[in-house]
């Protein structure tokens, strides 16, 4: 019997060490879209949306979306990160600069909108990777299928869940978890 706790301590302690060793958003750092070193643990206790975008989409029209969304909570300890990304049929072609003054020019961006990476592939960016596998973040395998898939940040830098690129930046399910405490 004395055994067989030792064995059940021993599982219990190796999983919470597990948890432990996990990483979060908050471990990672990124570049802006002006070059500037982002730590993402100056994130820590916002909720965040990571998305996905490109600028010659038929799901383009969801920067306004985004914008409004992030001008109506980020006094709420929310945040909107954007990812520029050429992954999808060459639909993000232009350079950080470019991407930028589209963003401004078109949809008055003001969220933080970091350097264009890869989501997807080969040269996936080591955040994708984190965010898109289940192994590393501990939650989901989430696969980015298209431009504007959106992933879900709790406060703590913990994956809650990955959003279709079609759903809407301000669907009831995404708003409702914005606004829980």
């Amino acid at each position: 019997m004395k055994k067989l706790f030792i064995l059940a301590v021993s599982i219990v302690a190796g999983s919470m060490l597990g948890m432990a060793q996990q990483k979060t958003l908050h471990d990672f750092t990124v570049e802006t879209i002006s070059g500037q070193q982002f730590p993402l643990s100056s994130l820590k206790g916002k909720k965040v949306m990571v998305v996905n975008t490109a600028s010659k989409c038929g799901l383009t029209p969801q920067y306004e979306i985004l914008e409004k969304l992030y001008k109506q909570y980020k006094s709420k300890n929310f945040v909107i990160i954007g990812f520029p990304a050429n992954n999808f049929m060459n639909q993000e072609p232009g350079s950080n600069d470019e991407i930028m003054e589209f963003c401004s020019q078109n949809y008055g961006v003001t969220f933080p909108m970091m350097s264009k990476i890869s989501v997807k592939g080969s040269d996936i960016h080591p955040l994708y990777q984190w965010l898109t596998s289940k192994d590393e973040n501990g939650v989901v395998d989430a696969k980015v299928t298209w431009n504007f898939q959106k992933f879900l940040i709790d406060e703590e830098g913990r994956v809650v869940k990955s959003v279709s690129p079609r759903e809407s930046p301000d669907s009831e399910e995404i708003v409702s978890w914005i606004s829980q405490r």
